[in-house]
């Protein structure tokens, strides 16, 4: 076996790997990925070991007009979003 296929071979029995670990990872986490070809998004999810939440992600505010408020256990963390394929710009109407 050369080195190149070594080489080869070694990749492709560490992708899964990697793949395996990072979903762990996320999990872990409390993280959701999201991948398609224009951007990879990592977007934080409640916890189900919340005591305030208990892991529905917030509750229900009484009043004339009630709104749900997001519990702090998820919605304190930022959204990590990666660029990697411009969009085509779509114009609405024309320019004239």
């Amino acid at each position: 076996m050369t080195t190149r296929h070594l080489r080869a071979a070694l990749l492709l029995a560490a992708v899964p790997l990697a793949a395996a670990t990072a979903a762990a990872a996320l999990r872990a986490g409390h993280w959701r990925l999201y991948a398609d070809r224009y951007r990879i998004e990592l977007k934080p999810q409640p916890r189900r070991s919340c005591p305030d939440c208990r892991g529905a992600g917030g509750w229900w505010v009484d009043g004339a007009n009630p709104e749900m408020e997001a519990c702090g256990c998820w919605s304190d963390r930022r959204e990590l979003r990666v660029r990697l394929w411009p969009f085509t710009a779509w114009p609405d109407e024309p320019p004239f």
